[in-house]
């Protein structure tokens, strides 16, 4: 049910039979101007079109051309009569038997009154991929939960949704392993437990690469942060010295250049602790002197492998499975799949031959060695082949983009990627563009980033990222503190066992995680904080999914089943006797209404938003209208009903944010 919908429907007619209809550029868009009613007193939606239509129309006003709507509109079947509210708001309130009659229908649907769109689109969803060399980390939550969630979103509204995980498994993170094991590697160990021994290898090399950049660094942050220092002073001296609306511009330079200072501070601690923590460990600074000049020799053995030399390709055959299995391990217990994992090396062909073409198009062309492509929008070149030959992320996706329109044909492909990648992304449409590589809609989803408690990239005390498995693990462990603490197991029957305990701390926990990472807005960064994630209370995922065990457990107090309400209704239909089961009643019906605006524009806030609401209106319903006492059986059966249709929405809602639900909290 998409109330928006049915509403525009009825004023576009409407709009067609009003004196004014010649005068409208475009009736549909003012047709569409349907919102929620901020406040419930007023009705359930409200009209917007008057306003701007009284401007264009001569001789009148928005109240004038709402009153001449109204006359024009047929709603005596879902809508009591519209009132027109302050400068010409229309007011809408849907009858009673309107939504009890939907309600009933969506009872007997196992799409929770979702309809399929009428016109499917085929949406490719590129997210996830991780590096698969190393393990993977918080960085790669929020692609890999905001991109499963749309997928599962936009499938269940109908599209034909097609996953893929852009695996990195050919670049420098393989030259870092493969320089790791031909240095500091045990073959028979490796052979015996490849997974930690290549992780391990891989943290030995990135800390020497570190080392050495570190090093190099710090002078170059130390001048920097005395030229800023300079800058600022001079600011705030100037500022001072400024006064009223020149004053207040001046200030604002002067905290500007504070807080570059601040970040220019932070980079040169971060660069003493990088070297201080090799410095501190004998058989790292040994290593660390032994190989000076490790950075390049990382990208001599990339190098190398892209060359297709038989040492290099025999090792990275012989890792690329086990790596593989690591993150497909973390993905089992996110519960997330996908419907194809070509990764970077399956381009890799292909790359010479991309070069080539837009050489011949006259888009490339040679600059200091490397081949780039020059484009009038932008500063920077995009550049396709550096100067030693060696092909780049960009070419890769500009393969993959050919790829994809040869393969699948899709109308959108959707990149999860952050927020850092943007002019990446701009760069890459702006080439499809001018070369038509594809015929589809390019869309860059882009997220912001998990900070820590400290305001700042989440990472552990040595500055490297958190791995995304011990933060699982911890939610785990918060969550079974929440909700197997046994002053609240104490009233279950039967009891909790141990096996029951990690199944629902298990869920719990993930989908806190999920959860909270979806809750906020996607472009926006949010800090990472587990106690208030795992919260039986506010906007988390413990408190919804708390709210669906209610269900079941209302049932089951009652003695009935599901099939047994829907039996009920079919018999004695839905009526309402209390605000809260009308309430409760609309909120379900629009279920419909945040699907289709997550997809709008791509952002899962929108349903977690509506979980949240759903699960308040159930929470006050619980507690005004009584379900076992109630004082007829009629009114018990439309309490069954309602409880039944919050379970179904709340568990679909969750499945398709990826949060599983538990039968009892």
């Amino acid at each position: 049910m998409h109330f928006p919908s049915l509403f525009t429907g009825r004023f576009s007619d409407a709009l067609s039979r009003c004196s004014f209809a010649s005068q409208l550029d475009d009736p549909d868009r003012y047709a569409a101007m349907i919102r929620p009613a901020g406040n419930p007193k007023f009705g359930d939606y409200q009209a917007n079109c008057a306003m701007p239509i009284g401007k264009l129309v001569a001789d009148s006003n928005p109240r004038q051309v709402a009153a001449e709507l109204i006359e024009q509109l047929q709603l005596d079947d879902i809508c009591e009569t519209p009132e027109i509210a302050g400068p010409g708001f229309i007011n809408l309130k849907l009858k009673d038997s309107f939504l009890q009659d939907r309600l009933a229908e969506m009872l007997a649907d196992d799409r929770c009154g979702v309809t399929p769109v009428a016109s499917p689109k085929k949406i490719l969803i590129d997210y996830s991929s991780p590096n698969v060399a190393k393990p993977m980390h918080v960085g790669h939550i929020r692609t890999t939960v905001i991109g499963n969630c749309l997928a599962k979103t936009l499938q269940f509204l109908g599209h034909e949704v097609i996953t893929d995980n852009h695996l990195g498994d050919w670049g420098t993170q393989f030259g870092i392993i493969i320089y790791g094991y031909k240095h500091f590697g045990d073959p028979e160990v490796v052979r015996q437990d490849p997974v930690p021994e290549l992780a391990k290898l891989y943290r030995i090399v990135h800390q020497l690469m570190g080392y050495h950049k570190a090093i190099k660094n710090v002078p170059k942050y130390e001048a920097e942060i005395a030229r800023l220092e300079d800058l600022h002073a001079a600011a705030q001296q100037e500022a001072e010295g400024a006064e009223g609306k020149e004053a207040k511009k001046k200030r604002k330079a002067a905290e500007s250049l504070a807080k570059k200072v601040a970040s220019a501070r932070a980079n040169l601690e971060s660069a003493r602790a990088t070297i201080a923590a090799t410095d501190a460990d004998p058989v790292m600074k040994q290593r660390a002197e032994a190989h000076a000049d490790i950075g390049k020799a990382v990208l001599d053995e990339t190098s190398k492998l892209h060359a297709d030399d038989p040492e290099n390709i025999a090792l990275w055959e012989q890792f690329l499975p086990h790596c593989k299995d690591e993150i497909n391990r973390i993905y089992s217990r996110l519960n997330v799949t996908f419907d194809h994992t070509l990764g970077e090396s399956f381009y890799h062909p292909m790359l010479g031959e991309i070069v080539d073409d837009l050489k011949q198009r006259g888009l490339a062309s040679e600059s200091d060695g490397a081949i780039c492509v020059f484009l009038d929008q932008f500063d920077a070149p995009m550049i396709i082949q550096k100067s030693d030959g060696a092909y780049l992320y960009a070419t890769t996706d500009l393969a993959t983009l050919r790829y994809r329109q040869e393969t699948f044909n899709p109308d959108e492909v959707l990149y999860v990627v952050d927020a850092r990648q943007s002019e990446h992304f701009e760069k890459l449409f702006a080439v499809a563009e001018a070369t038509k590589l594809i015929d589809a809609k390019l869309v860059h989803v882009s997220f912001g980033t998990v900070l820590g408690e400290d305001g700042r990239p989440m990472k552990t005390r040595s500055g490297t990222l958190i791995g995304l498995e011990s933060l699982l693990d911890d939610a785990v462990e918060a969550a079974y503190q929440v909700v197997c603490n046994p002053d609240r197991l104490v009233k279950l029957n039967p009891p909790m066992d141990d096996q029951e305990k990690r199944l629902v701390s298990e869920r719990v926990g993930i989908g806190a995680i999920k959860y909270a990472d979806l809750s906020h807005d996607r472009t926006s960064d949010y800090k990472f904080n587990l106690s208030k994630m795992v919260a039986l209370s506010g906007n988390t995922s413990t408190y919804a999914q708390y709210s669906f065990a209610r269900t079941t457990s209302i049932l089951r107090r009652n003695e009935v089943t599901e099939a047994d309400v829907v039996e009920r209704i079919q018999a004695a239909g839905i009526t309402f006797t209390h605000a809260a089961e009308r309430a409760l009643g609309l909120q379900l019906l629009q279920f419909q209404e945040a699907l289709q605006n997550v997809y709008e524009d791509y952002r899962p806030n929108h349903l977690v938003d509506y979980v949240y609401s759903t699960a308040e209106a159930f929470s006050k319903f619980n507690d005004q209208c009584h379900v076992l006492n109630a004082e007829t059986d009629a009114i018990q059966s439309t309490r069954l009903a309602l409880v039944v249709l919050t379970g179904r929405v709340i568990k679909q809602a969750l499945e398709l944010l990826g949060i599983e639900v538990v039968e009892r909290m």
